[in-house]
């Protein structure tokens, strides 16, 4: 009997201490961006995972590429036009994120005359492999 009730007590005390707790931590829940299952990824034992940042200035551009694996790129500021062989330009604005497909040719913009572009690069590889493949 005292067993139970000393086990009663302390699970009292555990519930009334975590409910303190509660009231007096605030707990951040992250945001869903993106949700999106993908073709392509690297099948090796290890990868490689990179986040990379860029910046555009009005009008600046890529070169024309392909990547090998797919990427993903969330939007800081601005407005990134993205155009890939055989489908019409596509916009992503900030607080938004993307997929590219892999093997595909494709092209980002900064379409606009007078705002920045900036954004964040998330790119999952096979160890060493480059970023992306220019096309000449």
């Amino acid at each position: 009997m005292r067993l139970g009730v000393g086990i009663m007590l302390v699970l009292i005390s555990l519930a009334l201490g975590a409910s303190s707790v509660a009231q007096d931590t605030a707990v951040t829940q992250p945001t869903k961006l993106l949700k999106k299952v993908v073709a392509g990824m690297p099948k090796g034992d290890l990868q490689e995972i990179r986040v990379l940042a860029a910046s555009f200035m009005p009008g600046n551009k890529t070169v024309l590429h392909t990547h090998r694996f797919p990427v993903t790129v969330y939007i800081l500021e601005g407005a990134f036009t993205l155009e890939i062989e055989g489908r019409g330009p596509k916009i992503v604005t900030a607080g938004y994120a993307f997929v590219e497909p892999p093997n595909v040719r494709m092209t980002g913009y900064n379409r606009s005359a007078t705002d920045p572009l900036r954004l964040v690069i998330f790119y999952v590889s096979d160890p060493n492999t480059p970023f992306l493949e220019p096309i000449q």
